[in-house]
């Protein structure tokens, strides 16, 4: 494993996240991983932040409810495009994701909450604030392009607290 500084490859990072990242978390008793494919870096209150939106609709969102922290791990280029599209369609609620889709639970370097052992760019984070979204102040066109459903995003707000490269052979991140 390689640490880096928090904001070395959030370039990177964010070139990735449209292909999509694993977002992991557990509220002690129960594990998930979703795929997102929206995400946002900063730095607020003095701290290194990443923001994740989880729909409440999500068998991830009731567990981020309970947790206290979350990871995300970035597959490289061209790297589990089936294992992004599997914990995207399909829900924790009916399915051992970790299980079907041969993932590796690799224990948090800081966290409880483990990384996906076969992608390479990790984030561990602490929730430090979270927000539902309100179609108040949304335009109308993204109101209408993403929530005719009225199922609103909850933004969460983790400040990062270990970010690192692990060395896998069969992936690559490109700076």
């Amino acid at each position: 494993m390689k640490d880096i500084k928090n904001n070395d490859l959030n370039s990177v990072a964010l070139k990735l996240i449209p292909k999509g990242a694993f977002l992991t978390v557990t509220d002690g008793k129960r594990l998930n991983t979703m795929t997102i494919g929206w995400a946002s870096f900063g730095f607020i209150w003095g701290k290194p932040i990443i923001m994740v939106m989880v729909r409440k609709s999500r068998y991830t969102y009731e567990l981020m409810e309970k947790s206290k922290e979350f990871t995300v791990s970035f597959p490289g280029e061209k790297q589990l495009k089936n294992e992004l599209n599997f914990c995207g369609t399909k829900s924790g609620r009916e399915h051992n994701k970790f299980t079907e889709c041969q993932l590796t639970q690799v224990p948090g370097r800081k966290l409880k909450t483990p990384i996906i052992g076969e992608a390479e760019l990790h984030y561990e984070c602490k929730i430090v604030y979270k927000q539902e979204m309100k179609n108040i102040g949304l335009t109308l066109d993204l109101d209408k392009a993403w929530y005719s459903d009225n199922d609103y995003h909850t933004l969460y707000f983790g400040e990062i607290l270990s970010s690192y490269l692990t060395d896998n052979e069969h992936v690559s991140v490109k700076q």
